[in-house]
């Protein structure tokens, strides 16, 4: 069971964070980080109480991280540092990734990948017990022991702008969406190797993986639909139209659902049947879905123009945004750190 409860915890947007011991002094409940990206900090938030609690800052200037993910142990986040502008844009490019301790809120340990390389995505496998960091201008998975922090080898995934990755739930394999070619290489993460890159739009975005792996996600840039990726064939089995250009993807813990953040709103598409059966309203352009270890509940991340960052709630079970959690500017990427009882 706790092998199950640590695999569910992945999602599309490119996070893996883990179910730990750890939790807020007040409940004991799990928190969900956040990264804001234009305040240039880490929300801590309290998901029972419904407020952000604390933020971390990431201490920068010009440049900023997307993504975040925790450590098993409940005490860590692991922030890449992206840089200063959009993928294939110009800008600064980053080079670090932080440690942030979440208990007393501070920077603890910083990793240097010698050269600025966009690190973007990072993702905690429960199964190898190591960081897996895009790092895009490398045009690679890097590889890190997230205890010494030391990189200790790299996945090329022979396409540019490597952007999200996401893990097949037994870990052997890793799915990057490369967002200006637009395709998706299938990386096998035991050899170190690509196996293949799969052709599939003029742009693509954020990748999710199905519960059972038979599946992969990845949404169009360029027209309102999803690509459904056949994981045994690794050819697109069928695309799946829906309200509006979606971004990212995650799927329910019973399999049956994918929560899909779209420029119109939040939208659930049924697996069995690939329709579209609910669109919710929220503010801002929605960004990342997170995935209650419970299955009841879907954190999903929003930025509202670029003042302002909120964190819809969903209830699941009746497909209602139940509150809104109001968190930094530029509301990004999520992650948990604690166990739900």
């Amino acid at each position: 069971m706790r092998i199950l409860a640590m695999i569910v915890l992945m999602v599309g947007a490119c996070w893996m964070g883990a179910v730990v011991a750890g939790g807020t002094a007040e409940t004991g409940a799990p928190l969900v980080l956040v990264v804001n990206q234009w305040d240039a900090n880490l929300s801590v938030v309290d998901p029972v109480a419904g407020k952000q609690v604390a933020t971390i800052s990431e201490e920068t200037t010009e440049v900023h991280g997307h993504e975040v993910a925790a450590s098993p142990d409940g005490k860590t986040a692991f922030v890449p540092i992206y840089g200063s502008a959009g993928v294939g844009k110009p800008g600064i490019d980053g080079h670090e990734m932080l440690l942030m301790d979440i208990a007393s809120r501070k920077i603890t340990g910083r990793m240097d990948f010698g050269k600025g390389v966009r690190p973007h995505c990072v993702v905690y496998d429960p199964v190898s017990k190591l960081l897996y960091v895009t790092t895009e201008l490398k045009n690679s998975v890097t590889i890190v022991d997230p205890k010494t922090l030391k990189i200790v080898g790299e996945i090329p995934t022979m396409a540019e702008e490597s952007h999200m990755l996401a893990l097949s739930p037994d870990g052997k394999r890793g799915y990057t969406s490369n967002v200006g070619p637009g395709t998706v290489s299938v990386l096998d993460m035991k050899a170190r190797k690509a196996i293949v890159v799969i052709p599939v739009t003029p742009g693509a975005q954020r990748i999710a993986v199905s519960r059972d792996g038979s599946l992969a996600f990845t949404a169009d840039q360029t027209q309102p639909r999803l690509a459904v990726i056949d994981t045994k064939t690794n050819e697109v089995k069928q695309w799946v139209t829906i309200p509006s250009v979606a971004y990212g993807t995650g799927a329910t813990l019973d399999g049956k659902w994918l929560v899909v953040t779209m420029q119109s709103g939040i939208a659930a598409l049924n697996l069995q049947t690939m329709e579209v059966t609910q669109v919710l309203e929220v503010p801002g352009k929605p960004q990342e879905v997170l995935i209650a270890p419970d299955g009841k509940t879907a954190y999903v991340s929003s930025m509202v123009g670029k003042e302002r960052g909120v964190v819809a709630v969903i209830d699941l079970g009746v497909w209602k945004v139940t509150s809104l959690i109001e968190v930094g500017k530029g509301a990004d990427g999520l992650a948990w750190a604690g166990t739900i009882k």
